[in-house]
């Protein structure tokens, strides 16, 4: 089978974005979509994301880790997808698309970046080490002196799995806060990819809204500096740790398009 595609990544983060309108969103299953994902005997992405039909909506946003599993909200996809999406004449520079989590609105701003709203955070768990919290996909925050004497990979890999997060894992982020407040920088491991990723966009979010609720200093506007370049999160604290009207906006690069053989 011949899938055409395209290659989108977000400050860093890449995928593979496939239009699957019309197709049979099952023809992929996990184990073409981990070669696919493989960078040395696949394309290489960090995720698969298939843009399928929606009944209500623009379109529909399925989204598939680099190791073939399916996986929660991107917040770095969604903002490709929203690019990619244009870029078929699906929409102009607003869109209404569905995610496994739910509705999600995003716009292609003039500088070219895209705004993409999450849903509302409901809580934060507060642990002895850090921070638990939910922006479309589960986050564990931590907060470090220095980001650079953290072994990300080792360190992450072993948070990731520890039993008090469940069957499923956690997101792992190591945040460093600077003096300038709004300012922070962000390295993350990533589940499903298994290691660490150049950035994550609920990463940073949660990184962010845990700073806020940390700090207790009201700041609800942070600008973030990951591995692949700086992302802008936003929201609104409504008070006992629920926060609404949650923006995350950053750049959406097109890298290039291609067909790839698959065997199914």
């Amino acid at each position: 089978m011949v899938v055409h595609f395209s290659k989108y990544h977000g400050t860093g983060n890449d995928f593979i974005m496939i239009d699957g309108r019309g197709t049979d969103g099952s023809l992929l299953g996990s184990r073409q979509i981990n070669q696919l994902c493989d960078r040395r005997f696949g394309i290489g992405g960090d995720g698969l994301i298939i843009l399928m039909e929606s009944s209500r909506l623009d379109f529909y946003m399925r989204y598939f880790n680099a190791d073939g599993g399916e996986g929660t909200m991107c917040g770095n996809g969604g903002r490709c997808i929203t690019v990619f999406a244009n870029h078929l004449g699906i929409v102009n520079s607003e869109t209404l698309f569905e995610g496994i989590d739910g509705t999600h609105s995003a716009t292609i701003l003039s500088s070219g970046e895209v705004c993409l709203k999450l849903l509302d955070v409901p809580g934060i768990d507060r642990l002895e080490d850090g921070y638990l919290l939910n922006t479309g996909s589960p986050h564990f925050v931590k907060f470090v002196e220095s980001l650079e004497k953290v072994d990300v990979e080792a360190e992450g890999a072993v948070i990731r799995h520890q039993e008090r997060f469940g069957n499923g894992g956690v997101n792992v982020n190591f945040v460093e806060t600077g003096p300038i407040p709004g300012n922070i920088a962000v390295r993350t491991f990533e589940r499903g990819v298994e290691r660490e990723t150049w950035s994550c966009g609920t990463g940073v979010t949660a990184s962010a809204i845990a700073t806020s609720y940390h700090s207790g200093n009201g700041t609800t506007s942070y600008r973030v500096q990951s591995r692949g370049g700086q992302l802008n999160v936003s929201f609104e604290n409504g008070g006992h740790a629920h926060f609404t009207d949650v923006y995350l906006t950053g750049p959406a690069s097109h890298v290039y398009d291609g067909t790839v053989e698959v065997v199914v």
